[in-house]
């Protein structure tokens, strides 16, 4: 998918027309393909092919090792293997903003046994971020799950006065008193929930950007920065000792953990709300929808297993296992939002 020619901020009479155009595309594209997996799903066994797997299995992974995407296909590898007799292993292929590793996966034959583990950034974010880009999401990968979501959470320095993100605002709308923010580069979560706060409120703040999320909220713990979106879950104990205060959370509901703790949209903010950061599965486009299937089908019965559940709710994590036609229409939803506010921000890859 090459990124739409570059809008400015403040036209948004043309961003609109512009978003609605590639929303329709990029639904059509994705919903054709969760289409296709539900239709194989249904042929007679005799049409089927070759058992899956019948060699190695490698699951690449964009990132390196030790984070959580690396641990969580570590798990998946090692229950999968169990359950398949056949080897499963984790490749970490970094560099690029994940377009290495995902270009590995692009170009392996489309037989299932090469998988891509990878986060929203890749499938929903890259598209837009590059002018130029080596993959085409819809066309060279096909999903198969939603593995989990990361709700995020707007959370600043107990310094900061405000309770609320509309109490912001209306407290630093001057712009003489300027906040920084940590986020993990131009197009992270941050940059697109700040960076659009700006263009919509005119609220002045310094984007700082640290080689991670956790470097960015230890920023914000040190009041080196005053605010960033951070995961739910990568927050939580701060904000229990009274060392972060939380404003909002970018979730479609509040979150159990948090049940005081608005909305963006509740804030009035849903069209700046970059969504929940995510995890999910994906073959070489052009696999098979019944390989594609059967991986979900197995994913799902090894993600809802106790000592999985246990893991993934220690980490924060929360499970999805979708089937990959709702896991499709789930990108399409997810891409449109981030095209909007790539556009609003002026974001670009770095």
């Amino acid at each position: 998918m090459n990124a739409p020619h570059r809008t400015s901020p403040h036209c948004h009479a043309p961003l609109a027309g512009h978003a609605a155009a590639d929303a329709t595309t990029t639904r059509r594209q994705w919903l054709a393909a969760g289409a296709a997996g539900a239709l194989a799903a249904a042929l007679p066994s005799a049409f089927a092919q070759q058992a899956f797997p019948n060699k190695t299995v490698r699951i690449v992974v964009p990132y390196a090792p030790g984070g959580g995407i690396d641990v969580i296909a570590r798990m998946l590898a090692e229950q999968l293997q169990r359950k398949w007799k056949q080897a499963v292993i984790v490749d970490n292929k970094t560099g690029a903003s994940t377009i290495i590793g995902t270009m590995a996966v692009t170009k392996a034959p489309a037989d299932g046994h090469t998988l891509l583990l990878t986060s929203e950034a890749t499938i929903t974010s890259n598209p837009f971020l590059f002018d130029k880009l080596s993959y085409d999401p819809k066309k060279d990968l096909a999903p198969i799950t939603q593995v989990l979501s990361l709700p995020q959470m707007v959370v600043a320095h107990p310094s900061v006065t405000a309770n609320t993100l509309t109490e912001l605002v209306a407290q630093y709308k001057s712009g003489k008193q300027p906040l920084n923010y940590a986020s993990y580069g131009s197009g992270s979560l941050p940059h697109l929930l700040f960076g659009g706060l700006k263009v919509r409120s005119g609220l002045e703040r310094v984007q700082v950007p640290y080689k991670g999320i956790s470097p960015a909220v230890l920023a914000t713990l040190g009041n080196e920065v005053q605010l960033t979106l951070a995961g739910a879950s990568a927050a939580q104990a701060h904000i229990q000792a009274g060392k972060l205060k939380p404003l909002a959370v970018a979730n479609a509901t509040r979150l159990k953990e948090f049940p005081n703790v608005p909305t963006l949209q509740e804030e009035g903010f849903a069209d700046i709300n970059p969504h929940a950061s995510w995890f999910g599965l994906f073959s070489t486009g052009g696999t098979s929808a019944a390989i594609c299937t059967q991986i979900q089908q197995d994913v799902a019965a090894i993600g809802s297993s106790p000592e999985f559940t246990r893991q993934l709710a220690a980490r924060g994590f929360t499970p999805v296992y979708s089937a990959p036609a709702a896991f499709a229409q789930f990108i399409s939803e997810d891409a449109v939002q981030k095209f909007k506010l790539i556009r609003m921000t002026g974001a670009k890859a770095e």
